[in-house]
């Protein structure tokens, strides 16, 4: 490294002690990569390293997260999608890269793009609204996120000047896009709660999803549409001898998990000091031992209760049990604004929806259900792609029921091949508790 004149011996020493050390190894584990990080103590430090693999779209299969005095170590054993261990050298040089400035203040550019920042409260065909206004108002959507919850809805749009194609800096058209939306989002009766703000930045667009549905309280609120299932079990207790309070969260696992959950204990100002994320099978376990930025731990019900719900919160706003329809097609003018139409009036709900353009084409994944949250009818999935292009639209992904339903359709065969099932299963737990067999995972 070579360091400025002017730096003198101090400030190299200062600098190389906050500089996270970071290492990789593949030789340890045979399933996963291993990445090490140590570090000085920070608030949100931890958050930005497990922001840097979940951009990079990777599992977290496992993590072990240790503090002593002023220092961390977070071990994370990490995978790619399809379960397959990092050996790309230049994935491995961009974490290491990566993980080694991560004290280093970092914004998100948008590279010469309006944000728009949307939240209020859900219903159906909102988006359809949303972006029939846009189009309107010759805004061209280039990236896109919206998420739902508790019928509340955040949104981060990234727009251009269709005309310019340029960043939109007219003050008179930022304030109609402001005033428009906010009516949209008003509809007849949620005035108070409706919100839009334009801005030239924005930080990591997932972590500040996080925060604006935290700000808007979806985790008190009651949703308009049940759309699964509360399988998520969190609980909290003081362990008074150490001064820590000690958070379990049990779900199912899915991908950013952790990311979900420490974003939230980040934004609500706790510190993470020690933890342990494990996953097996199809499930997620996580212990964190956590105070305030004060060093105090939990000190009341009332707040014990919040984190709760609020962990919750964070791990069923990204989950959705509705149809994955993933769009691929050139990109032009008014597409959202069809394309969501065409959604609206056969009767499906958008839940969730992630936006892209690249090099003039599309790649838009949409989450859908019916308007009171069940999974969608095939045959009017069917008739939607033939409406929108079956090249084009396809179906990605179906929602758990729809598995849970054909495995309840096979074993309907006969009793015997049930109870069978059952015995089996109940061996293979015994013996796996006992340590005669070793989990598949």
């Amino acid at each position: 490294m070579e360091w400025p004149a002017c730096t003198d011996e101090y400030e190299k020493l200062l600098i190389r002690m906050s500089t996270p050390r970071v290492v990789i190894d593949n030789a340890v584990c045979s399933t996963a990569t291993l990445v090490k990080v140590i570090s000085t103590r920070r608030h949100g430090s931890l958050l930005d390293a497990i922001q840097v693999l979940i951009d990079l779209n990777l599992v977290i299969k496992k993590a072990y997260i240790s503090s002593d005095g002023k220092w961390f170590m977070d071990v994370f054993h990490v995978t790619h999608q399809n379960g397959s261990k990092l050996i790309e050298e230049s994935v491995l040089k961009y974490i290491e890269q990566s993980l080694g400035s991560i004290h280093n203040v970092r914004t998100s550019c948008t590279n010469g793009l309006t944000t728009l920042e949307l939240s209020g409260t859900d219903r159906i065909g909102l988006l359809s609204e949303v972006f029939a206004v846009l189009a309107d108002l010759q805004c061209d959507v280039v990236e896109a996120k919206v998420w739902t919850h508790n019928g509340r809805i955040a949104s981060l749009i990234y727009v251009k000047d269709c005309n310019s194609g340029t960043t939109i800096e007219d003050s008179q058209k930022i304030k109609k896009i402001e005033v428009r939306l906010r009516n949209v989002l008003k509809g007849d009766n949620d005035i108070r709660s409706a919100k839009t703000s334009i801005s030239m930045s924005v930080m990591h667009s997932e972590r500040r999803l996080h925060q604006m549905m935290f700000a808007d309280r979806d985790y008190e609120r009651t949703p308009i549409l049940k759309l699964t299932s509360d399988n998520t079990v969190v609980t909290v207790q003081n362990w008074a001898e150490r001064g820590y309070s000690v958070v379990n969260v049990q779900c199912k696992d899915r991908i950013k998990l952790l990311f979900d959950v420490v974003c939230n204990l980040t934004d609500m100002e706790y510190v993470v000091f020690h933890a342990t994320i494990n996953t097996n099978s199809n499930q997620a376990y996580l212990e964190f031992y956590i105070r305030h930025k004060d060093g105090t731990p939990i000190s009341s019900e009332p707040e014990r209760q919040r984190v709760i719900q609020c962990l919750k919160a964070s791990v069923e706003r990204r989950a959705s049990e509705g149809v994955q329809l993933e769009l691929c097609t050139k990109d032009r003018k008014g597409l959202l604004a069809e394309v969501m139409r065409t959604f609206r009036e056969n009767g499906l709900n958008v839940t969730r929806a992630e936006i892209s353009t690249v090099d003039n084409m599309a790649t838009n994944v949409f989450y859908v259900t019916d308007v009171i949250g069940n999974p969608a009818d095939p045959k009017i999935i069917e008739s939607v792609r033939q409406k929108i292009g079956s090249n084009n639209l396809e179906v990605k992904e179906l929602p758990l029921i729809y598995h849970q339903k054909a495995e309840s359709e096979d074993q309907a065969v006969g009793i015997g091949g049930a109870v069978l099932w059952s015995i089996g299963n109940l061996v293979r737990r015994n013996l796996y508790s006992l340590g005669l067999i070793k989990s598949c995972s």
